[in-house]
């Protein structure tokens, strides 16, 4: 009896081991980094969308500027006077309907409101020229300048469809993308987001510039073809999206309709329910908040640099583009040895330490650059994996509500600090500014850290 149950424990020892000697082979098999994503078709043809959408969204500004100054601007007035009411009308959707958006996209098909966002935004902005051209010379009221209000009209319908697009593009990575590649396919999104913004600021003038002459070239009126860029550039971004494969099914949709605000509500429960997600979320908040006021302060900053003007700010916001997405790049490729947790507090004290030095950097070119660089790069240690929290955390079914409330309030955390930190930097100065920044950043990465439920890596 001995002998045989000897025998047994031995031959069940061997059937224990023999499966996980077998398997060890495919684990070391499994490609890491950005090589699975860049293998996925379907994310290719996502990314393909976003380049072109988000290229057409960060020049779209840029082109309501070169029409006002073409056609409504007055000779000696501010061309701001002009500018900020386009800026406000492209603000506002976002406050509104961030949270409203992303309810229907949970009901709706999610490539559906890709597809059909990205299309008639197109059709919005190639009509901007035969709607400016009818109302030429038109009153509104017998005071506003009936095109400037269409421009209006067209802008905020615009900015309204971005607050469905945003949501639903979010909601549709994990569909298409495993789990255990989300970081790094959110990884590739902000390095290509990062790029199309050095893009839209650096180079968006005269790419316009490209595509007026080119259309002239074809014996087209030749101040039309800003309008062919950006509204080719959605119209591109809408047909791309039409080869996508979700794999959604009615099981990835919320089932019940019930009233939108008792869906916002459920999504507002979840995050109070969902500790990663929600403390996700305030990271994200906070880190778009600092960026949004440093692009009030890097005016000031600019301003007393002695090798640069006010108006050269944009080097600063370039360099921290630069750094952001060379970080996001490299936790593509690394980032999966550590948690997400690790690697946001990690950016908590990078952040910190950077506003530190940059707040001694304010007469010194070489210093802001390195440590607005520095800035960027561990931003991305908290926006990549903050993220990727969010979409791993989050059922299929509360994606839109979730992402439609993260939406509403990064677009509310954007708004806030451009009011505030003009006046805070009037009151106490810019270094006391940038430093109470960074204790902000670092405060709200110290409570997360310690309020964290246990995590464990992805593994599948």
């Amino acid at each position: 009896m001995g002998l045989s149950e000897t025998k047994y424990n031995y031959e069940e020892a061997i059937t224990i081991k023999t499966p996980k000697s077998k398997l060890a082979p495919k684990l070391t098999e499994n490609p890491q980094g950005f090589l699975p994503v860049l293998q996925n078709s379907r994310f290719l043809v996502l990314w393909g969308g976003q380049i072109f959408s988000q290229l057409a969204d960060k020049v779209y500004l840029v082109l309501t500027i070169a029409i006002i100054a073409s056609s409504f601007q007055i000779p000696g007035k501010p061309i701001s006077l002009w500018v900020s009411p386009v800026t406000i009308a492209f603000t506002i959707p976002a406050v509104l309907f961030g949270s409203l958006a992303g309810v229907y996209v949970d009901r709706w098909s999610k490539k559906s409101v890709l597809v059909i966002s990205n299309l008639l935004r197109g059709v919005f902005v190639l009509a901007l020229p035969l709607v400016l051209w009818l109302a030429q010379e038109q009153t509104f009221l017998e005071k506003f300048s009936l095109g400037f209000i269409l421009l209006l009209a067209v802008t905020f319908c615009v900015s309204t469809l971005t607050q469905f697009f945003a949501p639903a593009e979010q909601a549709v990575i994990p569909l298409i993308v495993k789990k255990r590649h989300l970081l790094p396919a959110n990884s590739l999104y902000t390095t290509t987001m990062m790029a199309l913004l050095i893009i839209g600021f650096a180079v968006g003038e005269p790419l316009l510039d490209m595509a007026d002459r080119l259309v002239g070239s074809w014996g087209l009126p030749s101040d039309i073809g800003k309008e062919f860029l950006v509204g080719g550039a959605y119209l591109i971004a809408g047909i791309l999206l039409l080869w996508l494969k979700t794999g959604e099914t009615k099981a990835d949709r919320q089932q019940e309709n019930p009233h939108p605000l008792q869906d916002i509500w459920d999504g507002i429960k979840y995050l109070g329910k969902n500790h990663r997600v929600r403390n996700a979320l305030i990271q994200l908040i906070v880190l778009f908040s600092v960026f949004a006021a440093l692009v009030i302060l890097a005016v000031s900053m600019a301003d007393k640099i002695p090798q640069i003007e006010a108006d050269e700010f944009g080097i600063l916001l370039a360099a921290t583009g630069v750094g952001m997405g060379i970080s996001a790049a490299i936790i593509g490729n690394l980032g999966q040895r550590f948690t997400n947790s690790q690697l946001s507090f990690a950016g908590s004290v990078g952040v910190t330490l950077s506003l530190i030095g940059l707040s001694l950097a304010t007469s010194n070119l070489w210093l802001a650059l390195v440590m607005t660089t520095f800035m960027g790069a561990f931003a991305a240690l908290i926006g990549v994996p903050m993220q990727t929290t969010i979409q791993s955390e989050t059922p299929p079914d509360m994606r839109g509500k979730v992402f439609g409330l993260q939406n509403n309030a990064v677009n509310i955390a954007l708004s806030l600090p451009l009011v505030l930190a003009a006046e805070a930097e009037a009151r106490f100065g810019l270094e006391s500014v940038i430093l109470s920044l960074a204790v902000i950043v670092f405060i709200v990465g110290l409570i997360t850290w310690f309020m964290k439920p246990k995590q464990l890596r992805v593994k599948s």
